[in-house]
């Protein structure tokens, strides 16, 4: 091998300045709460928290968000009733779960929850929850689906939905029921099985998801805490803020992970078969505090709530403090700023957009809570070898603007045909992104509705 010859010290002297620019770089490409490795500010302590609502007033006639260079979003349905989740089925219909905060949950009576209350509210979360799953089908001429059609009824605020062999799993926000399902089934009547109760209570965090295991036999169920830091006490915190492992075969499940605030959506890494998560974290540390994330999950892995985030960052204001779980609390993998509601979680495994393959795309819901405000958009976060490997890139903007939230991001999937399916509670509609250009017939089977 002929040796690499450097004639002068100022060459190397200039690359090696060269590296380190580059570096800091590319480290100031990611905004602030962004990333592997985001800088967290000192915690702000206040009586009362930063209360900043964009008033939801849905899309204006005609409107519709912003969509990246190079792609085009167009509804895929409207007229929808509170939107949250999206499930697209081996045969390429469409679920999508109708749902909100139960009716009948009780909260702890306090002036801060009223004052909650009234945030959600006006940010649009003040609805009756609709307790449906809606099926669309199909495509037509105008790129809408051909079909719209009721599904499922009566489940307590339906959320997540999977389906293992011929029968499909729904998570309510207090149990996990499954309903016998055959291809093609636009109605199911079957009253179902309830084969899991869920951690409820008050249920501060009421949304469950589930996901199956590539062969079926496991079950990954979501559950999210019961208040913010812990303040209504440890006892009612038992079984949330956690992923749980169900196992159909022996109705058992245990803890999987723990320490998760609120754990929404899940996915499979398609390159590392890990299972990820999208997490939203605590309220009332200051605009910048602390970052939502998404994380891979490890098995018995312990994520820092109520005690620290982002590792061993202490909570002070939980007593008593619990040094042995902050000691173990694992750093997440991928900060996605303060406040931003992530909550959608889809990783790109089709050919129609392939800038896209085998990252994440994460519906950010939007804070209420932050100023300036945060979220409200589509994300793209690259992959590459199974790991975050850059900056998030917008892919959906323009949902929020002068204090007037026209939409609010939630679920996000991935259609048969390669198109992204996001759920939008707000406007009451599914959009659906495509290459900019592209015909509606070359995006999906053109049909007619009957």
């Amino acid at each position: 091998m002929t040796p690499v010859r450097l004639p002068h010290a100022l060459p190397l002297a200039l690359l090696l300045s060269s590296i380190s620019l580059g570096a800091i770089a590319q480290t100031a490409a990611y905004p602030v709460g962004f990333g592997p490795n985001p800088t967290l500010p000192a915690p702000e302590k206040s009586l009362i928290p930063t209360v900043h609502i964009a008033t939801a007033k849905g899309w204006p006639a005609g409107a519709k968000p912003t969509a990246a260079a190079g792609l085009t979003v167009m509804p895929y349905a409207t007229g929808l009733d509170h939107p949250r989740w999206v499930y697209v089925l081996p045969n390429g219909d469409v679920l999508v779960a109708e749902s909100n905060k139960p009716s009948n949950q009780k909260d702890p009576v306090s002036i801060k929850g009223a004052v909650q209350k009234q945030v959600m509210k006006k940010a649009g979360a003040g609805v009756a929850s609709p307790d449906r799953i809606m099926l669309l089908r199909g495509m037509g001429a105008n790129g809408m689906a051909a079909t719209k059609t009721v599904f499922m009824e009566n489940i307590r605020s339906p959320f997540g939905m999977v389906l293992v062999g011929k029968d499909l799993y729904v998570a309510g926000s207090d149990a996990l029921y499954k309903f016998p399902y055959k291809e093609g089934d636009t109605k199911i009547t079957d009253k179902g099985v309830k084969v899991w109760d869920l951690p409820a209570g008050i249920n501060h965090h009421w949304t469950k998801n589930v996901v199956a295991s590539a062969d079926g036999k496991k079950l990954y169920v979501t559950v999210g805490s019961n208040s913010n830091v812990g303040e209504n006490g440890m006892d009612i915190e038992a079984g949330r803020a956690a992923i749980w492992e169900f196992d159909p075969a022996t109705a058992k499940g245990r803890i999987f992970a723990s320490g998760l605030r609120n754990p929404n959506g899940m996915a499979w890494n398609p390159e590392t078969k890990a299972l990820w998560t999208a997490v939203n974290e605590r309220d009332e540390l200051g605009n910048d505090l602390v970052p939502d994330y998404i994380t891979s999950v490890k098995d018995g892995g312990f994520y820092g709530w109520p005690y620290s985030y982002y590792g061993q960052n202490v909570d002070k204001r939980i007593t008593p403090a619990r040094p042995d779980l902050v000691a173990k609390a694992i750093v997440p993998d991928y900060a996605l700023g303060a406040h931003t509601a992530s909550l959608g979680l889809a990783f790109y495994t089709g050919t129609l957009l392939p800038q896209f393959k085998n990252g994440a795309l994460i519906g950010q819901h939007g804070s209420w809570n932050r100023k300036p405000y945060s979220g409200y958009k589509l994300v793209y976060v690259p992959f590459s070898g199974g790991k975050p490997s850059g900056p998030p890139q917008d892919v959906l903007t323009g949902f929020i603007k002068d204090e007037v939230a026209f939409g609010r991001p939630v679920g996000v999937a991935v259609d048969k045909t390669g198109a992204i399916l996001l759920a939008d509670d707000v406007g009451n509609v599914i959009w659906r992104v495509t290459p900019a250009g592209a015909a509606v017939a070359s995006a999906g089977p053109v049909t007619t509705a009957k």
